[in-house]
């Protein structure tokens, strides 16, 4: 065990590697996160948090029990100097704590047992009684609805965006028409559309001068692990868009038994006329649909193509909860400017347009 167990109040604290859980832990988890009534997001899943571990050495899970018995985890990362992250920082898109229900905890005494002087968070999931005080901003997450069936969905999208789906299916014939025969996969296991998935997409982050995810190895190596599991609570789904038998656009996302997390979508841009990623996730939205999947949740951060195809929002959460002491004002100096310039950026969308051109601009020089 990384560290031995401490009283805090009546609940005792054992932080441990996501590899030292049990299955009677995950079962617990698992357990905990059906009877609070939280949809089953895949990246609050145990699985997430032990493939995770599998490729970050500093990824922790702290486990709160009460009475001898677990009922709670925190699953979290650790940097220097003592300050934490989520799990999967970076790429997860969904954060917190698993809390049965009743447990109340005071945030900073759990970050001070497991040795954090702070942690900050992007995507906390609503309902996080224990960090949502410490959250700086609210942000909207879209989700696309489709228990219903996807034809209940369209005639929704119809109402709302009558334009919208006509012009897409009108790609698609397009794309059929113009290049071959369109065929989409919903669940691939073709190792060469994912490569190519990559490729595009670390072109689409060096393009926009984002910094590229796919050139950090342990990206990679979990995209991998996640897109081998065959565990029906937590695993890779890969979806490709072909055209005369040929990748066009792609996306591989993170998926439970009712929820599918769009996680990294890219397309060939030699296509891009045809809108194929539009037509990929519209032909997604139709396979979950008849996969039992209830929701397909896109993500915080905007996009025009997400509030086309959304149904609702939900609230995700940004902030840190910061302990009083030299860690959390070396936390405070390195994360709080940065993000009240994005938060003014963001509020500003005349100026967040000429941020996004200057980061376009960056991408395209340094392709030179």
């Amino acid at each position: 065990m990384t560290q031995e167990a401490t009283d805090v109040s009546e609940k005792r604290i054992l932080v441990v590697r996501p590899g030292e859980l049990s299955t009677d832990d995950h079962k617990i988890w698992r357990d905990i996160r059906a009877e609070g009534g939280a949809p089953a997001n895949p990246f609050l899943d145990p699985a997430f948090t032990t493939a995770v571990g599998q490729v970050r050495s500093r990824a922790r899970v702290a486990v709160l029990h009460e009475d001898g018995h677990p009922v709670g985890y925190f699953p979290y990362e650790r940097g220097l100097p003592g300050r934490g992250r989520p799990i999967g920082a970076g790429v997860s898109d969904s954060q917190g704590a698993v809390l049965r229900r009743g447990i109340r905890l005071d945030a900073r005494r759990l970050l001070r047992e497991c040795g954090l002087s702070s942690w900050e968070f992007d995507n906390l999931e609503a309902g996080q009684h224990p960090f949502v005080p410490h959250a700086a901003e609210e942000l909207a997450s879209p989700v696309v609805d489709v228990g219903e069936g996807f034809e209940r969905y369209t005639e929704r999208l119809r109402r709302s965006s009558p334009s919208f789906l006509k012009q897409v299916l009108a790609k698609e014939r397009k794309l059929a028409r113009q290049v071959g025969e369109v065929r989409f996969e919903y669940d691939s296991r073709d190792p060469g559309a994912l490569g190519a998935l990559m490729r595009w997409k670390s072109a689409q982050y060096r393009r926009t001068g984002r910094r590229d995810r796919f050139a950090q190895e342990w990206i990679t190596r979990l995209v991998g692990l996640l897109a081998q599991s065959d565990d029906p609570d937590c695993r890779g789904a890969l979806s490709v868009l072909y055209a005369a038998g040929r990748p066009v656009a792609a996306h591989f996302g993170l998926r439970s038994h009712t929820v599918l997390s769009w996680w990294f979508p890219a397309y060939d841009r030699e296509f891009g006329k045809y809108s194929p990623g539009l037509v990929l996730l519209l032909r997604m939205l139709e396979a979950a649909a008849a996969d039992g999947i209830g929701t397909v949740d896109l993500g915080s951060g905007p996009a025009r193509y997400k509030e086309s195809f959304k149904t609702r929002d939900l609230r995700v959460y940004e902030g840190a909860v910061v302990r009083p002491g030299p860690g959390g004002a070396v936390h405070w100096l390195g994360r709080e400017p940065a993000r009240a310039a994005r938060r003014f950026v963001r509020d500003r969308p005349r100026l967040a347009r000429t941020a996004r051109r200057a980061l376009a601009e960056v991408g395209r020089l340094r392709d030179r």
